[in-house]
């Protein structure tokens, strides 16, 4: 179980609590400048601010670097290759301490074959387009708490992960996540693709302004009411072969 007591960051992050279960995917929805990477960076342990995270009842404030990052893995919403190194490198830097090798190597080869990757792990990561790279960090994010490989880890944090990614890469990704989820373990992820939240997520965190306003099921938070509200526009709900279906009414502003 995951708890948040108070989470704040100051002038960018309102107080904010909540609990989370074990198996549950999470994804945090608002406009720009809502807070979303925000929460997601306090709850990392990478941002400075009040309140606390814990997992099974243990406090992330009170682990090591090491043993932080052998209990969550994070994907902030940008980051630049700065090295020359091929991906089969890079993505060596991100598995756990003291895994099996075969197992290591297994893994690797299970995520870049789903993140159609294989043919680019002797390429330097500074030679990667965008959805290349974006894919090598999620790829490296993810070896880092995969199950089979890190048992202590609980808790997957993604800024935006779908971002630069095809149809055919986002599935694949979705795939990953639910697998990861259904070990038991909590995945939490901004989304700005409603219809994507509509379609996956379990659970829904409503934001603006920096503030949670709403958290609960999805079925319960993805309504035209609550996304008019927080985005300034007249949502619509269709329904289209037994599945549900946003859109935006073009040039209506909801007050």
């Amino acid at each position: 179980m995951l708890q948040c007591n108070n989470l704040s960051v100051a002038e960018r992050l309102r107080a904010f609590s909540t609990q989370v279960e074990a198996g549950s995917r999470v994804h945090i929805v608002g406009p720009n400048g809502a807070g979303k990477s925000s929460l997601l960076a306090r709850m990392a342990g990478l941002l400075q601010g009040a309140g606390g995270v814990s997992l099974a009842g243990q406090s992330l404030d009170t682990l090591s670097g090491p043993q932080l990052a052998r209990r969550r893995g994070y994907l902030c919403q940008q980051s630049a290759p700065i090295s020359m190194m091929p991906v089969f490198q890079y993505l060596s830097l991100h598995q756990p301490a003291m895994a099996e090798a075969a197992l290591v190597a297994s893994t690797v080869a299970h995520l870049t074959r789903e993140l159609h990757l294989e043919d680019k792990l002797h390429r330097p990561v500074t030679r990667l387009s965008g959805g290349e790279w974006q894919r090598v960090r999620l790829a490296a994010t993810l070896l880092q708490v995969w199950p089979t490989l890190n048992p202590q880890s609980q808790l997957l944090l993604l800024d935006e992960p779908m971002n630069s990614l095809d149809v055919a890469q986002q599935q694949a990704l979705d795939g990953l996540i639910d697998h990861y989820c259904a070990s038991g373990r909590i995945a939490i992820m901004s989304d700005h693709d409603l219809n994507h939240t509509l379609h996956h997520a379990g659970i829904v965190w409503l934001m603006k302004a920096g503030q949670v306003l709403v958290a609960g099921d999805c079925i319960n938070i993805m309504q035209p009411e609550a996304l008019s509200g927080i985005f300034g526009v007249n949502f619509q709900m269709h329904n289209l072969e037994n599945q549900r279906w946003l859109s935006a009414a073009p040039g209506i502003i909801a007050h």
